[in-house]
């Protein structure tokens, strides 16, 4: 499921600001703080750096609950898992095993059409394939409650989403699709032989010792301790508890910690994942179209990671992801030294106008803690 159509595919923001913590004010918990006076239930945010690993939190875990949130509390990654799927690809590339420019089809050429040819491996790690997702099931709350215990296989998210019209000729534009990450973890399955996850596990989370990163197949939980996951599925409606759900594939899979996913985009921006040539491919960015494009000037995408600038100079790197209730917010200096990771535990409702809604607002002050975090505030 991708909650919304603005942020599920990628949980947007805008454009950053420069406003400084008050004397004797922590900026952390100020922005965290603001998240929350936006009306998310609970939130949480690690920063890691030279000076170490701090953490904010603000809200409940629950609506009803009196506890704080947890500091290490689990969560869906959503859309983040992209960046797992495109390290592994990337990975066979520096192998020999697959190379950018395969035809897709090549490795699944039961699934793809016959004119669905000159899709590569690289469009669809970019998001230039012009394969089209299939309508959401899920973007009421009955139609939650309806398939939230429902198994789809990728084969069958890929056959759904190869019915629709293309947005374009592969390599003619850019728009987000998350079939294209469901083929990209079948594509590893053809050249692996084995699921996609399992290279991943021991690729990545193994040898970074990511205790707190698992895949859950078909289980609906959480592991605890977990704040509860709203959906707000139209503005100023209620809060619908979307928490449990199957919902597994290779775009956004995954649950995990900040601590975790700080973790692997260090070590990525660091160069302890890919060899160069790689980790440059991965960072060959193009201009993003469309409804993102206009929402952030400068967002450009690369492989599996997008490039955003900073308020104070240059740019940094990151995955958003939005799954179900979760809303994780990302972001890593070049040089892999420093990370924010924020998680949501609500998705504020986006309206017909993005730009004036809760959801908005949302990501607004989301993108604003980490652009203050990686500035140095």
């Amino acid at each position: 499921m991708r909650y919304a159509v603005v942020t599920v595919a990628f949980a947007l923001a805008v454009a950053l600001t420069g406003c400084r913590a008050a004397p004797g004010v922590d900026a952390l918990q100020r922005d965290v703080d603001a998240i929350v006076a936006v009306g998310v239930t609970g939130v949480q945010a690690r920063v890691v750096d030279g000076a170490g690993d701090r953490v904010a939190v603000a809200g409940k875990p629950d609506i009803a609950a009196a506890e704080p949130v947890s500091p290490n509390g689990y969560f869906r990654i959503g859309s983040v898992t992209k960046s797992l799927v495109a390290t592994v690809a990337l990975m066979l590339v520096g192998e020999g095993r697959l190379t950018l420019d395969d035809p897709a089809r090549r490795w699944l050429p039961d699934l793809l059409r016959d004119n669905d040819d000159t899709i590569t491996v690289r469009q669809l790690l970019q998001h230039t394939s012009g394969i089209h997702d299939s309508p959401l099931e899920t973007d009421t709350a009955e139609g939650y409650y309806r398939t939230r215990y429902q198994i789809r296989t990728p084969e069958q998210t890929v056959e759904a989403a190869m019915r629709q019209p293309r947005d374009f000729a592969p390599g003619a534009g850019w728009a987000y699709s998350n079939a294209g990450y469901v083929l990209l973890g079948l594509i590893i399955e053809q050249v692996s032989k084995r699921p996609w996850h399992e290279e991943v596990r021991s690729r990545i989370i193994e040898p970074l010792g990511l205790r707190d990163t698992r895949w859950p197949g078909e289980s609906p939980t959480l592991p605890d301790p977990h704040a509860k996951a709203y959906q707000q599925y139209a503005p100023d409606g209620p809060l619908t508890d979307v928490t449990e759900v199957v919902d597994a594939d290779a775009s956004d899979g995954y649950i995990s910690t900040t601590a975790d996913i700080g973790t692997f985009y260090r070590s990525l921006l660091s160069g302890n994942l890919l060899r160069p040539a790689q980790l440059d491919s991965m960072r060959a960015t193009r201009p993003v179209e469309g409804v993102i494009g206009q929402i952030w000037p400068g967002i450009r995408d690369g492989l599996g990671l997008f490039s955003v600038p900073l308020s104070c100079g240059g740019i940094y790197w990151m995955h958003n992801g939005g799954q179900y209730g979760y809303i994780t917010e990302t972001g890593v200096t070049e040089d892999g030294r420093r990370s924010v990771v924020v998680s949501m535990s609500t998705a504020l409702a986006g309206g017909e106008d993005f730009t004036r809604s809760k959801g908005f607002e949302q990501e607004r002050a989301a993108t604003r803690l980490v652009d203050h975090a990686l500035c140095g505030e």
